[in-house]
């Protein structure tokens, strides 16, 4: 990719689609440490409920608008008058307005058609911009949407003053293939910015919002750990990391802080972070395997694309079923000790053993009592 393009801007939706994971609810304290900790890891822009609740939700977005210093927090409403005079309330500057436009959602949501929906975005966003308020409009289920009509969308929104379309893949039904063709057709059609919101229901949330940008999309939606309803949304350590990596392409955000980020939203939505999830998880820059480690000890780019420095973390060596002698060899002398040939081949057998029978790995501490035993059969 060319060195001039513009870094991509993210928008996280953890605490307003996040929240939408089922049994997911967080505190108004809680909601304000993720805010602080989104903006303190360089997240430009957070997506940050509805204001049309009311009551604790119009407060806790209130209360995020007041402590926000340099991320954009935006209320998410529906297209329509009093939801923005809703979100005028919470002190916002922006607003996003949200409308069905697939043909399907549109029959089911309002009992009319194409028409209508562009009416009202013409008449809401117009209004919205009367209140003085930046705007952006998401097209729900658009990758269900007739194209002719999206592109008729775009030019509406930015006819009414909007400088924002949101594609959402509402339903994770598409693949990076099409992602990356609509966005073309659309950037096509307008020069207003084009944002991509992916769930993960067929796992690619993630390979489709990198193929967006490749299309043409300048802003990504995303929710740390990829929480959000059904199989979730598309993951922030992964886009971020993903979009440096695989299209040179820059960002805000902090990578040292991801992991941290992602821990408190896991404690705050009672959710375990799975061990083996990419780029934070306890596993992730964990190696085992002999031939790995062997290769690892000589060089660490021959299993690891990503330095785990990038990220504040450490590579771990673990001992267990698949370990050879060199990574056993290394583990010893990392606490201080050694051993002759024989020793350290029936010191390999028992770690094998032993991590077959626990599944798990041997730890240190059994280690080091292992090497000890060992020392002490030799004598006899």
């Amino acid at each position: 990719m060319p060195a001039y393009l513009p870094r991509v801007i993210i928008n996280d939706s953890t605490l307003r689609d996040g929240e939408q994971s089922p049994g997911v609810a967080f505190t108004l304290e809680e909601k304000l440490a993720i805010a602080a900790a989104l903006e303190a890891a360089g997240i430009d822009e957070i997506g940050a409920g509805t204001p049309a609740m009311g009551g604790q939700e119009l407060e806790a977005i209130a209360a995020m608008v007041a402590q926000a210093k340099t991320a954009e927090v935006i209320p998410w409403c529906r297209m329509t008058r009093t939801d923005v005079e809703a979100a005028v309330l919470t002190g916002a500057s922006r607003v996003h307005l949200s409308v069905p436009v697939s043909d399907r959602q549109i029959h089911a949501k309002f009992g009319t058609g194409r028409a209508d929906v562009l009416a009202r975005i013409a008449d809401v966003v117009g209004y919205a911009r009367e209140l003085g308020l930046r705007v952006s409009v998401g097209g729900e289920d658009a990758s269900r949407a007739d194209l002719a009509f999206l592109k008729r969308v775009v030019i509406v929104v930015e006819e009414a003053g909007g400088h924002r379309f949101r594609f959402a893949d509402t339903l994770g039904v598409l693949d990076p293939f099409g992602t990356c063709d609509v966005f073309r057709e659309l950037a096509r059609e307008t020069d207003i910015e084009l944002e991509f919101h992916g769930h993960d229901d067929l796992g690619l949330a993630t390979a489709n919002t990198l193929a967006s940008v490749r299309g043409g999309a300048t802003h990504v939606s995303v929710c740390v750990l990829g929480l959000g309803e059904r199989a979730g949304n598309a993951p922030l350590e992964e886009v971020v990391t993903g979009l440096g990596e695989t299209l040179g392409r820059l960002t805000g955000v902090n990578l040292v802080q991801l992991p941290a980020l992602a821990t408190l939203v896991a404690d705050a939505a009672c959710r375990a972070i799975p061990e083996n999830k990419p780029i934070v998880g306890s596993m992730v820059f964990s190696h085992e395997s002999g031939i790995h480690v062997s290769g690892l000890l000589r060089d660490p780019a021959t299993y690891e694309a990503l330095d785990p420095v990038r990220f504040g973390r450490e590579r771990r060596i673990v001992l267990g079923k698949h370990s050879g002698r060199a990574a056993l060899r290394s583990t010893l002398r990392s606490i201080g000790l050694d051993c002759d040939y024989e020793r350290m081949e029936r010191l390999l057998a028992e770690v094998r053993a032993r991590a077959s029978l626990t599944k798990r790995p041997v730890e240190l501490a059994d280690l080091a009592l292992m090497h000890s035993a060992s020392a002490m059969e030799g004598a006899v």
